[in-house]
């Protein structure tokens, strides 16, 4: 059996960050397992730019914001394994894996960090009417055919969703020369970011169509049509609003979700909200040693939040390692209310806070001229006023540590306060 003190699942950008982190916090035998034959995960196939604004101030493409992690790994000469398929983890930190070069491991580790990211809700879970043609891509999946592959995926294009990676690959798309003749959205607001929305969609001229939906594909070999109709408040398809667009490509924008399968199968508890791991202050789950963070978590719009949640996972995984945690029996619990769909941490163990709590959520809304309203046994500890959110960009709050700490604090809530847009 092969043992380290810390073993990080997933060389993505949140893998790399942890690792990095509890090396520089005094672990040395860290193992990282990537499935993948490259590290760098998700990244890599993300050649736009504006990555690394908020952690390097500086911007970056995704496979360059990825390089500065992976030549730090190297650096620090951080032991990891490439084309390597994690099995199976069990409660007392065993890990059952297998490559072809190694055959089947049993690692054992002191502490883990679940680092898989998260993966694209596919057509099947849509239930989409219409034929089975070839022409329906997720949007992931489309960027790495034209990024990584070198294929492309079509001319005429539609696209069904409005998340980050749906809206880069209409200006993609368009630049390559294919036609995107639109992007439906389900629900009355983008699920994307604002700069997306203006940078994708605005300068090239592509409609944005809002309560909008695929209601049916046609095609036998290849799609040559959908059928986009509007939706009502109930996300009901309106009869007599179908319009017709002919094309040979559809790509599905429709939602990320955690990679949790690992997860589920050791026993670790999942919020039913985000469809990731419950953790604390410290990134830990509710298993004592297996830490988690990035987007098997919760899904991140920026990466830079990523790798600055990552880092507290990897320093707190160290800090196990080195028994200098405290499991102090005092949970402090955060509440999404009114407007808000969920926070991370879930819980807080306020011996381990350092100077700051930073709490992460998004809103279910969009809201004009509000107010995040935090509240610590229901007083107010301080209102943030907002002109803007939206359910595309995550929030975050910085709490000083100090305003809640030996104050024997049962929860803290967030809400959002004011007029509904």
């Amino acid at each position: 059996m092969l043992n380290y003190d810390i073993v990080v699942i997933g060389g993505g950008p949140a893998g790399l960050a942890a690792a990095i982190e509890a090396q520089k916090n005094g672990i040395d035998n860290i193992l990282v397992i990537e499935r993948d034959k490259e590290l760098g995960g998700i990244l890599q196939q993300c050649i736009h730019n504006g990555f690394g604004l908020h952690v390097f101030k500086e911007e970056l493409t995704g496979p360059g914001y990825a390089e500065k992690f992976i030549n730090e790994l190297k650096d620090l000469n951080i032991e990891y394994k490439l084309d390597t398929m994690v099995l199976d983890i069990t409660e007392d930190k065993v890990i059952n894996a297998i490559n072809s070069e190694d055959g089947f491991m049993e690692i054992k580790a002191g502490a883990i960090v679940l680092a898989m990211g998260c993966r694209e809700r596919p057509r099947g879970a849509l239930s989409i009417p219409g034929t089975r043609p070839a022409g329906v891509y997720t949007a992931g999946t489309a960027q790495r055919f034209i990024n990584m592959e070198g294929y492309m995926v079509g001319k005429k294009v539609v696209i069904l969703g409005s998340g980050d990676i749906g809206l880069i690959m209409a200006r993609r798309l368009t630049l390559e020369g294919a036609e995107v003749q639109a992007v439906a959205e389900l629900m009355p607001y983008s699920g994307g970011l604002t700069r997306n929305i203006v940078q994708c969609l605005d300068d090239f001229d592509i409609p944005l169509l809002l309560s909008h939906t695929v209601v049916d594909i046609k095609g036998k070999d290849r799609v040559e049509k959908v059928v986009i109709a509007k939706v009502d408040e109930n996300k009901k398809p309106i009869s007599g609003t179908e319009k017709v667009y002919e094309c040979d490509t559809l790509l599905l924008s429709v939602g990320l979700i955690p990679e949790n399968e690992l997860s589920k199968s050791t026993g670790i508890q999942l919020d039913p909200t985000t469809n990731g791991p419950r953790v604390n202050e410290s990134m830990e789950t509710s298993i004592e040693g297996i830490f988690a963070c990035g987007n098997v978590v919760h899904v991140h719009d920026l990466v830079d939040f990523v790798t600055e949640e990552s880092r507290r996972a990897g320093e707190n995984a160290a800090k196990f390692i080195k028994k200098e945690l405290s499991n102090y029996s005092h949970i402090i619990n955060s509440q999404p209310k009114n407007g808000i769909r969920y926070i991370i941490p879930h819980e807080i163990r306020e011996e381990n806070l350092d100077t700051t709590l930073d709490l992460f959520m998004r809103v279910t809304d969009v809201y004009k001229d509000v107010k995040l309203v935090i509240k610590a046994d229901g007083e107010v500890v301080r209102e943030i006023n907002k002109k803007h959110l939206a359910p595309g960009e995550m929030e975050r709050v910085k709490l000083p540590a100090k305003s809640i700490k030996n104050k024997n604090i049962s929860n803290i809530s967030v809400e959002v306060q004011g007029k509904e847009n």
